[in-house]
């Protein structure tokens, strides 16, 4: 079985997904979001393309959030912060 960057990425994608909709119902999320994005980084960093999974983990976020647009605004906004956060642990990278 060939492993693709989506392969990779989409578990993690995944359960920021699922974080996000939690915050939508009223759930206060913040913490696990901040360790699901940690854990992601982690994982991923120890991938030999990191850099380029890392990069694609944000743009997915991005987009989701921008998808969700002002229809799902909690939603959106805790899928801004998990690709913000993500992209601050890239910088840290290098």
């Amino acid at each position: 079985m060939k492993t693709t960057v989506v392969g990779l990425i989409t578990p993690h994608f995944l359960r920021v997904i699922d974080l996000a909709s939690q915050a939508e119902k009223g759930v206060q999320v913040d913490w696990h979001l901040r360790n699901e994005v940690a854990a992601t980084v982690s994982s991923l960093a120890e991938q030999y393309n990191a850099r380029e999974l890392l990069t694609a983990y944000v743009h997915g976020l991005q987009a989701a959030a921008k998808d969700a647009g002002t229809h799902r605004k909690r939603y959106a906004d805790m899928l801004g912060t998990a690709a913000s956060l993500a992209a601050q642990e890239i910088e840290r990278l290098d």
